[in-house]
This record gives structure tokens, sequence and C-alpha cells, in this order.
């Protein structure tokens, strides 16, 4: 007969923080970050400018997704540049957009020409 693992369930205030790191990421732009960031560290400069958004408010998100953990800084001279901060992100961000796309494929709402990375 085979050994049942027991496997404790985690306290309430671990889903509260797991909660905390999904409104993170609720939100289009911050997602449009870690996709972007998905190729490496980026000045604040360059984060706006292929995001199309202005500087503060992109300011704004990183310093809120960095207070989540989601990305790092480092400042050099006067620029900061920010990097995921695990690379279990994308991971997440990847496995959620597959999701989406199954959705979407399944309604038959696929749009035309968008593919996944790595697809």
């Amino acid at each position: 007969m085979a050994a049942k693992h027991l496997v404790e369930k985690p306290p309430f205030r671990f889903y509260e923080l797991h909660a905390e790191v999904c409104k993170t990421l609720a939100n289009p732009l911050r997602l449009q970050i870690v996709d972007i960031l998905r190729e490496g560290e980026l000045s604040v400069q360059e984060i706006a400018r292929q995001t199309g958004a202005n500087l503060a408010n992109v300011s704004q998100h990183l310093g809120l997704m960095k207070q989540n953990r989601i990305v790092v800084s480092r400042k050099e001279g006067t620029s900061i540049y920010y990097r995921l901060a695990n690379p279990k992100v994308l991971h997440a961000f990847d496995v959620m957009r597959e999701v989406l796309f199954e959705q979407l494929e399944k309604d038959g709402a696929l749009i035309s020409g968008f593919h996944l990375h790595g697809q």
C-alpha cells in the first residue's frame, strides 16, 4: 500500500500575500512591463519608450512592482535600471497567457497574427 503524503495547508496569511502579488500583476501596463523585462534589465526611460507610457506613470508602476518584489532596481549615475526579481515570474506570466489563448481559441476569438513567445 502506497504511503499517503500529507501536505499541510498554508496559513491564510499566505493566501493574502499571494493575492497581493496577483493584484500587483493585475494591470495591463505592469503585465507589459513584465513582458518587456523578459529580455533583461532596462532603464526606466527605455521601459517608458517601449510601452509608450509617460515616464512618471511607468516609474509609479515600477515602484509598486518593486515594493511587491516583482522587480529589483539598481542606480547607475542618474539612471535607474530594473529587472525581474525572479525568472519564475515569467513562467507564471507565460502560463496565464497560454490559458488566455486557449480560452480565446475555444471561443474562436483568437487575434490573427498574434503568437505566443516560442510558438
